[in-house]
């Protein structure tokens, strides 16, 4: 599940694949700003503070994000509890904040690349 959780990562417009700390974990970046971290059996996301803490509260596989701000990010544990639909919308979630930080030049930019992406 960890190598279709990387290529959702890595299908979103302006995604790159970094690896900043090594030959793991692989960071995944828009816009050179983190929105994915993906490690053995997990990946953290970032996550609006009061959605973060709902998502704790629901989910036993979903923890403060582990050596990063937890206010803001979440670890997702991927052992099976979770769908891939589930954990699919929380990395659309933790991209669009990330991209929703970038200038607004860099957003039109990445809907080109969107629509580049969707026409191809």
């Amino acid at each position: 599940m960890m190598d279709a959780i990387q290529a959702y990562c890595l299908a979103k417009p302006g995604a790159e694949e970094t690896y900043p700390f090594g030959p793991s974990p692989l960071v995944a970046k828009v816009g050179g700003k983190m929105f994915a971290l993906l490690s053995a059996g997990a990946v953290s996301l970032k996550c609006d503070p009061a959605i973060a803490e709902n998502l704790r509260e629901q989910h036993a596989s979903v923890k403060p994000g582990y050596h990063l701000n937890k206010k803001y990010w979440n670890s997702v544990l991927v052992d099976g509890s979770l769908t891939v639909e589930d954990i699919e919308a929380m990395i659309d979630h933790s991209y669009e904040l990330v991209v929703g930080s970038l200038t607004k030049a860099a957003r039109v930019e990445l809907e080109r690349l969107g629509e580049k992406a969707g026409r191809a």
